[in-house]
Parts: C-alpha cells; sequence; structure tokens
C-alpha cells in the first residue's frame, strides 16, 4: 500500500488520465474477449477485442466487426458501458465512485478532475461533476424515450435496447449502431435517411453531447443571458452554430441532389453534424463527391467542444486560430474574442495542437496507404476519423492490417485523451532555466 501510495504521488494528474483510460480499455478488451461476448459464443481475437475497446472507450466508433451481427447481449452491453465510461470520461466516473462511497477528494484528485472535464478552475469540480452526471442521466433517458416510437415499431421489445443503446452513443458521441441485423452490416443509420424525426433527435442528442458540460452549466446558470457568459461558452455556442449551417448549405447544393427535398435537407443537416465526431451516417459517404469528404475531413479533425464527449481539435483551438489570423491580418498584437484578449501562451496551444494533430494524421495515413497499397485520400479518410474520435469511414477500416489497426487505435487514444495531456504527461517537467537566448529574426511566409 506504501509502495502504491509513493507511486500514485509521483504521478501527475495528466499521467493519470493517461493509465485510466488505458486501464479501462485493457479491461473492456479481455471482457469482449470471453466467449459470452459473441453471438456464437466463441473467443474473441485480442486483436478485434483491443480495436473495439478502444474506439468504444475512445466514443469513436470505428469497428472491424458488425456491432449488431458479431456481439451478443453481453458484448453489447460492454461496449455501451465502455461508451458511457468514455463519453464522461474516466477520471469523472472514477470520482462519482469515490464521492458515493463517501470518501473525501483531495486536492491532487480534484486537480486531475480539473484536466480530465477541461472546468476553468479547481474551485466546485465535486458540485460540477455531480452535475456532469445528473444532466447526463437526464439527457440519456429523454433520448432513449424519444427514440422509443421508432425502434418499438420496427423492433418489438428489443426496440427498448436500441433506443437506449443508440441515445447513450448519440449522447456520448460515439457512433456504435446496431443496425446490422436488419439492414446489413455497417450500415449505420442509412435506412433511416428520410426519418426527420430520428434525424434530428439523434443530431440534438449529438449536439448536447458535444457542446460540453461546462458550456451547459453556464447556459442553465444564465439562461439567456448570452452577455454574462464566460467567454469560452460564446465561443463554442457560435462557433459551433457556423459548423452545422455553412456545412449544409454546402452539402445541399453539392450532395444527395436525386434525393426528395425534405429528405435532402435531413441529410444535409445530420451530415453537417455527425462528422464532428458522432460517426452516425445516413448516406452512402462512398458516393460523396470529393468536395463532400472533403469537408466531412475538415469538420472530423474539428471535433467538438473541450469539456465534452466529443473528442477532435475542438471547436474553441479553431476559434483561438481564426482570431489570431485576425490579428495578424489586422496588424494587431494580440488576438481578440468577444472583448477579451487571447494570452499568447494560448495561441501557441492551439498552434501546436493544429500541427500534432496534422501531422499525426497525415503521417499515419501515409504509412497506411503505403502498407495497404490504398489510395491516399481514402487512408486520410480513416486517419482522420480515427483522430477525432468520429468512426464514419469509406469502409475499408475492416480489412485493414493489424498494423494499420494499430495505427488507428493510436491515433483514437491520443484524439479521445487529447494531445496536450499526453505531451504533459511525457513532458511532466517545468524547465525551471532563467537563461534566454538572444533574438534573431526569421521570416515567416
Amino acid at each position: 500500500m506504501t509502495l502504491i501510495k509513493s507511486v500514485k504521488e509521483r504521478l501527475t494528474s495528466f499521467q493519470i488520465i493517461i493509465i485510466g483510460f488505458a486501464g479501462v480499455i485493457l479491461l473492456g478488451a479481455f471482457m469482449l474477449m470471453l466467449p459470452i461476448a459473441s453471438r456464437i459464443g466463441v473467443l474473441t481475437p485480442f486483436d478485434k477485442a483491443l480495436f473495439t475497446s478502444v474506439s468504444a472507450v475512445c466514443v469513436t466508433g470505428l469497428v472491424v466487426v458488425d456491432t449488431a451481427t458479431y456481439w451478443s447481449f453481453f458484448g453489447q452491453l460492454v461496449i455501451l458501458i465502455l461508451i458511457q465510461i468514455g463519453g464522461l470520461g474516466v477520471i469523472t466516473v472514477a470520482s462519482l465512485m469515490v464521492m458515493l462511497a463517501g470518501r473525501k477528494i483531495s486536492l491532487m484528485q480534484r486537480q486531475t478532475m480539473q484536466n480530465a472535464i477541461s472546468a476553468p478552475q479547481v474551485g466546485g469540480i465535486v458540485k460540477l461533476t455531480r452535475f456532469i452526471f445528473k444532466i447526463s442521466f437526464l439527457i440519456e433517458m429523454a433520448g432513449t424515450v424519444l427514440l422509443l416510437p421508432v425502434f418499438v415499431p420496427a423492433y418489438g421489445i428489443k426496440g427498448i435496447w436500441m433506443s437506449l443503446f443508440h441515445a447513450v452513443s448519440a449522447f456520448c458521441n460515439a457512433g456504435f449502431d446496431l443496425m446490422g441485423n436488419k439492414t446489413g452490416e455497417f450500415s449505420s443509420l442509412t435506412s433511416f435517411s428520410a426519418n426527420g424525426y430520428l434525424s434530428l433527435v439523434i443530431s440534438m442528442l449529438i449536439v448536447i453531447g458535444g457542446i460540453g458540460f461546462v458550456t451547459w452549466k453556464d447556459v442553465i446558470s444564465k439562461k439567456n443571458a448570452f452577455n454574462e457568459y464566460r467567454m469560452q461558452t460564446k465561443v463554442v455556442i457560435v462557433t459551433t452554430a457556423i459548423l452545422i449551417i455553412i456545412p449544409s448549405i454546402i452539402f445541399f447544393f453539392t450532395e444527395f441532389l436525386s434525393a426528395p427535398m425534405d429528405e435532402r435537407i435531413y441529410m444535409s443537416v445530420f451530415q453537417a453534424i455527425t462528422p464532428r465526431t458522432a460517426g452516425f451516417n445516413t448516406a452512402d459517404l462512398t458516393k460523396m463527391t470529393d468536395v463532400g469528404q472533403g469537408i466531412t475531413m475538415i469538420l472530423m479533425l474539428i471535433g467538438g467542444a473541450p469539456g465534452s464527449t466529443a473528442g477532435g481539435m475542438k471547436t474553441t483551438t479553431v476559434a483561438i486560430l481564426y482570431a489570431n489570423a485576425i490579428a495578424v491580418f489586422g496588424s494587431k498584437p494580440n488576438a481578440n474574442i468577444f472583448g477579451r484578449r487571447i494570452e499568447d501562451c494560448i495561441v501557441k496551444s492551439a498552434s501546436t495542437i493544429l500541427f500534432m494533430y496534422v501531422t499525426f494524421s497525415i503521417g499515419a495515413a501515409t504509412i497506411i496507404s503505403m502498407t495497404e497499397n490504398l489510395p491516399m485520400e481514402t487512408c486520410m479518410f480513416e486517419a482522420f476519423s480515427a483522430i477525432g474520435t468520429v468512426g464514419l469511414t469509406l469502409g475499408v477500416t475492416p480489412s485493414l492490417s493489424f498494423f494499420s489497426h494499430i495505427l488507428l487505435m493510436s491515433l483514437m487514444f491520443f484524439g479521445r485523451v487529447g494531445g496536450l495531456t499526453i505531451v504533459f504527461a511525457a513532458f511532466s517537467h517545468k524547465d525551471k532555466s532563467i537563461l534566454r537566448y538572444p533574438t534573431e529574426n526569421i521570416m515567416a511566409g
């Protein structure tokens, strides 16, 4: 016990987050390997179980076997639990267990919780954690009830399980579905493309989960007083709206042209929402134009908001980089958003995140393309989907080699845990040197 306590005291909060996610992934993989987890009662190979566990905990949705046809009810239940833990955050769930046990949360644990959910401060972190679980439970239960009219008539009593599974998967931005039994393997929600009600409910769950708990806390406490919101809340809401409206318009005029007008509207809006880490699709992505696939890849890379169930670079990162570009164009000394100055260290963090996401995803796509002899564009789509924890695919992921699957799993883990979390965990020491090198100019651009 003394040794364990000593090791825990040496770990930083970022290292604890990474170890927590890795531990849950391995436990989930071993659970999915059990014969009871597969529909035909056989031992699932470790590589398939591990990929599924990584995808579930990292709320991605990329799969190597169809969720509905391969996994038994037990296997699907394990996947759903992994999605829930991954969506809310391993540290957040562990903190709830500690609170339910009646134990006090230490300062170190509070700091870890703060980093895990991107809270603005340590103060009130326990209250925020309780809020996260309450709001998540209410939204997922509401989503389940709203989906009952769709799935119960189509699947009977099994429709209750279908409703719960898809409500949790949508809210957690996971993208796992159980459509394979009736509409074909890996079909996602394509058979419901004309169902505007289903598209609306799933879209609402995706957006609510992707906006972030800190944002919802701010909105609920301050109601309609937009000017009183924290700057981050304003940025998240405005950026999310822009990233839904503009792609929807582009998709409407470039994709799904043969579909009826109402279905075309549903599909355009849904495909604008789902790429930002949700992973469901109501359209055949392989039939989209190069423009449509390109915009989808950009949306996958951006992702949702900080402290949400979504992954990706985050909407705030894009907003910060945009504000910095505007500042440069206007020869202003600092980036400004909603009348507030952005610190240079925040701009540097945003630039680093962009660099890491683009470098790692394109690097992985290049290796997969060379290894599998596949088009670079296809491999980039799968890599962007993995690092953005989206789950959309052009259909090649199941057929890739184990080596390529390792690359995709690494991207999923990186995308869910967060690039800076991994960097801070690997380089936990701080440079205490007061040495400053002499300045010399170098031309940029």
